[in-house]
């Protein structure tokens, strides 16, 4: 018997599709989860912060602006393939290709048909999603008052306007251009266009179809050559010379441009007429017309008339246009109100010299930032998980009525250090945050040259925790943790190690909880799960140490905290910690950015922004040429929280950037007096204001065209292939009434590049950085620019050349080859110079560190220069007497001192030969045992430094100053 065998049942096949279904919507669920707890935690951050409208309006936009393009791409092609297949001829004759071709598309057609303006759409709306604050902008643009001098339209024109317009119409250009192609290759494929026999057949639904897409396009691109004409204005012209249009663009570029685009209009309306008559000779005559002006008009008479005419008569063809961008330049960099003082500098010295100045040689800096750090962290830090900023900052304080220039920075946790104690628990339950503030006197010293400091320890103790509420915990710093889990019921034992006591490895440490509100909670279990998810840590949603007063911190730099609740700034390269009200918080500067200021010069902001304390800036748009410090913020190291102040109100930047994110910043006069007295004029700015100022110094055309007395920043004699950074000083400008917290660089001539610069001065500039100590109110000189333009008649040796002086004396450098006897390193402090004396002063602090192991930097030595004579003591108070005739007239802050005497001859002197005597004497029994106590207590102090003992290390120091003076009172 045969049996035959049933057919395979459809089971394992629709099993299959369900399971490929079910894994896909599985799939595009985890996807969707995660995506969700990425934006549910962003809102989250916001919320807690009170900036939930920034996040929110970025979030309207893209979607708004995303739609817009999707509709705006995909209707448009959607409807031009609509029509192309809808209007095909139905009894065309296609050759035996194309009827391939149909077999090929057709059963693919309906999904083509959808699938391809899908496509494109997704792109435009990405595209224009990333746009939408271009879009915004333009929305809320606002007048200037000032016009520019080629058109006369307000600058916002080009601030605002410019920008949205030109994306516009190449939005619509690109439109039009996929429309133009989809429908020509639908036309083909269906017989609506038909090439053969040297011949070229178009039918008339085709014809009127690609003829008005074409005019459409032509149409537009007389637009963007419109548009042009006032991109002339953003554009390098002027022969090159200057950002904007010169003789050549405002007589042959702009009125050729200005042809093309009515030429381009017309072109466009013989097209439409093309529709609607069918005559194609008008229109493609009408476009080799087109191209053939754009070549005469727009590149052939422009060429005739920089050669033939501006390039042998440039000054007297061009002097307008400078002038022009040497009045729009200065006002768009804020350096129109800068005042220049002709300064005949004094090369002589004289004693006495520097008794008018006494108040600016009494806030000399002789403790440099960027040597101190290892011996802040050496004497202050503690432990190892502790850090401080590097370089340190400068800030000033009011103490006992007078101002103090300061050395500052913050002591923040470094869970990086916690070696064998590293995990979870500690890292982001138990290590949370750093403790206090170091401050130390920029202008004094201790007697073996350690800084002297004025806040300092743990617990907090000098003047700055003698405060009322004063809060030393750090929280939210530079260098805090990833995220770190705070909070506790009240009542519960406290697990966050606050600070600790004792000695390294002692048990002894206080601990605390955090109640303030500086994260999204975690109380539940939904949000302890979207936290796990995003930071990928499942000891989040497991850990009993998790509970419902539990905050998570995160975001904690105070730089991204501020960038992310104001999008729209650039931010200054150097935040920096005060303590104001009690409060540790940083103080970080905002700026508004623009391309698009007409007839302003172009500069790159890394360039003008690099030097060698900033060594690798970044920012995301680089070639600038309007800025404005147009904010403003504070971080609260213990909280977080985050208060914008609208700094510069009558910045059109900042005036629309307010409408668009509404309710989010405060005004000046919400500025508590002890905020105002920490605020300071910025550092980057100050950069982008002397790189220009090396040009733009100048005030009339024939000057600018020559470029005689052109002007560079000096690079830094440390590093000499880095510009010398600006620096904080206290300090009196010729022209000031009192000494005045400021900041100041130098110039000399400018040099091509591959050529060596004459180091020498010929400007001196300072800006008053002090905002003042009036709640709510800036000073009235605040952001003054100085320019001393010192007299060609005297030559005034630039830092370059006082710095080859202080290492070629033959005095100076025998007495630098002391100090590095040994193990030690010498290391050449900032080199700051002062206007003071009637000339210019350069001081120098000379630091002496182990160059192997343990780094101790301590200030052993000064130098001193001015004009042709230089001095090199063991303080700045003997080093300027030394200078100026046995007595200087200055005060300094290191007046008194005492330090180790060392053998210093006068530089430029011969040193005096030490007597032999002619029988040695033999050391006493007194003397040896000095002698023997001296050398213990060196090696005690050693150990003790090595091992972070502090307190053997200055009982071992106390012994070894006795020892030392004993040996003195013997005549050893």
């Amino acid at each position: 018997m045969t049996t035959t065998s049933a057919p395979n049942a459809a089971t394992p096949s629709r099993s299959r599709r369900v399971i490929a279904i079910s894994l896909a919507v599985i799939a595009a669920l985890v996807v969707a989860f995660f995506i969700f707890a990425n934006l549910y935690t962003d809102w989250l951050w916001y919320a807690q912060l009170g900036f939930e409208s920034v996040l929110m309006t970025q979030w309207v936009a893209r979607v708004v602006m995303f739609v817009v393009g999707f509709l705006g791409m995909a209707v448009p092609v959607w409807l031009a393939i609509q029509l192309a297949y809808r209007l095909r001829p139905v009894y065309a004759r296609l050759s035996s290709q194309l009827d391939r071709y149909q077999e090929v598309v057709e059963p693919l057609r309906r999904l083509a048909m959808w699938g391809i303006p899908v496509f494109f759409g997704f792109f435009a709306g990405f595209a224009t999603s990333a746009q939408w604050e271009t879009t915004w902008l333009w929305f809320n643009g606002v007048a200037t008052s000032q016009t520019d001098p080629e058109f006369g339209l307000d600058t916002g024109f080009y601030l605002f306007a410019l920008p949205f317009y030109t994306s516009l119409v190449g939005f619509i250009s690109a439109v039009l251009l996929v429309c133009l192609l989809v429908t020509a290759a639908v036309a083909y494929l269906y017989g609506a266009v038909r090439i053969g026999q040297r011949e070229l057949r178009i039918s008339k639904s085709a014809r009127i179809q690609l003829a008005v897409l074409a005019g459409l396009y032509l149409l537009v691109q007389g637009a963007s050559i419109w548009l042009d004409r006032y991109r002339t204005l953003i554009e390098p012209g002027g022969m090159g010379r200057i950002t904007g249009p010169g003789y050549t663009e405002a007589n042959a570029v702009i009125p050729g441009q200005t042809v093309l685009a009515v030429i381009a209009a017309v072109v466009a309306i013989l097209f439409f007429v093309t529709a609607i008559i069918g005559r194609w000779r008008y229109p493609l005559i009408a476009t080799a017309l087109l191209i053939v002006s754009a070549i005469v008009v727009g590149v052939g008479y422009p060429w005739v008339v920089r050669t033939f005419q501006v390039q042998p008569n440039q000054l007297s063809l061009e002097s307008e246009y400078y002038e022009r961008n040497l009045e729009m330049t200065k006002a768009a960099y804020g350096i129109d109100d800068l005042e220049k003082i002709d300064y005949t500098a004094e090369v002589t010295t004289e004693a006495g010299q520097l008794r008018e100045d006494a108040e600016t040689t009494a806030s000399i800096r002789i403790m440099d930032p960027a040597i101190i750090g290892p011996t802040v962290r050496q004497l202050e830090q503690y432990r190892a998980y502790y850090q401080f900023q590097d370089p340190l900052d400068v800030d000033r304080y009011e103490i006992d009525g007078q101002s103090q220039d300061t050395i500052v920075s913050v002591r923040e946790l470094n869970t990086d250090q916690l070696g064998a104690a590293s995990n979870w628990q500690n890292n982001v339950l138990v290590y949370t945050h750093g403790y206090g503030i170091v401050a130390a006197a920029g202008n004094e010293r201790t007697d073996d040259g350690n800084p002297v400091f004025l806040e300092r320890g743990i617990p907090a103790a000098g003047f700055l925790s003698d405060m009322e509420d004063f809060q030393p915990r750090v929280y939210f710093g530079e260098y805090s943790p990833e995220y770190s889990i705070v909070g506790a019921p009240e009542g519960t034992d406290p697990i966050e190690l606050d600070y600790p006591s004792g000695t390294e490895g002692s048990e002894n440490e206080t601990r605390t909880t955090f109640d303030g509100d500086g994260g999204p909670s975690l109380g539940g279990i939904f949000n302890r799960l979207l936290y796990a998810l995003k930071f990928q840590s499942e000891q989040i949603l497991f850990s009993d140490s998790v509970n419902e007063d539990s905050q998570i911190l995160y975001d904690r730099d105070p730089s991204l905290r501020v960038q992310k609740v104001a999008p729209y700034l650039t931010l200054d390269s150097d935040p920096y910690p005060s303590v104001v009200d009690g409060r540790i918080v940083w103080i970080v500067d905002g700026y508004t950015l623009s391309a698009n200021y007409p007839y302003s010069t172009t500069v790159s902001l890394q360039q003008a922004i690099e030097d060698s304390n900033n060594t690798a800036p970044r920012f995301a748009l680089d070639d600038i040429n309007y800025v404005r410090n147009s904010i403003k913020a504070t971080v609260d190291a213990y909280d977080g929280s985050v208060t914008l102040y609208a700094w510069d109100d009558e910045d059109p930047l900042l005036e629309a950037w307010q409408k668009v994110y509404p309710s989010t910043l405060k005004s000046v006069s919400d500025m508590s007096a002890d905020l105002m007295a920490h605020v300071r004029y910025p550092t980057d700015l100050f950069k982008i204001q002397r790189a220009l100022l090396g040009v733009y110094h100048v005030d009339d055309a024939r000057a600018f065209f020559q470029r005689d007395n052109a002007w560079a920043t000096p690079n830094d004699p440390q590093t000499d292939a880095r510009l010398q950074p600006p620096y904080y000083l206290t300090m009196q400008m010729p022209g000031q009434d009192d000494p005045s917290y400021s900041m100041f660089t130098t110039f000399i001539p400018s040099s091509e590049a591959g050529t060596a610069s004459r180091n020498v001065l010929m400007g001196y500039l300072a800006v008053d950085a002090n905002a003042g100590d009036t709640a709510g109110e800036k000073n009235d000189d605040y952001g003054k620019l100085r320019l001393l333009e010192i007299s060609a008649e005297t030559t005034v040796p630039g830092p370059g050349q006082v710095q080859n002086r202080f290492d070629s004396d033959t005095a100076v450098s025998s007495q630098i080859n002391i100090l590095q006897q040994g193990q030690s390193e010498v290391l050449n402090g900032n080199l700051l110079t002062l206007p003071v004396g009637g000339g210019l002063l350069y001081v120098q602090p000379v630091f002496v560190q182990a160059s192997q192991g343990t780094q101790l930097p301590t200030i052993r030595k000064v130098l001193v220069a001015f004009g042709d004579e230089i001095a090199f003591e063991d303080t700045l108070d003997e080093a300027l007497n030394a200078l100026f005739g046995g007595e200087s007239g200055a005060t300094t802050g290191d007046e008194g001192l005492s330090p180790t005497p060392d053998a210093t001859p006068t530089p430029g002197a011969t040193p005096t030969p030490t007597p032999t005597p002619s029988e040695p004497t033999e050391p006493t029994d007194e003397y040896q045992a000095a002698l023997e106590d001296a050398r213990q207590a060196m090696l005690d102090r050693d150990a003790a430094l090595a091992e972070g003992d502090w307190t053997a290390y200055g009982e071992a120091d106390e012994r070894l100053t006795a020892a030392v003076e004993k040996l003195i009172e013997l005549g050893g």
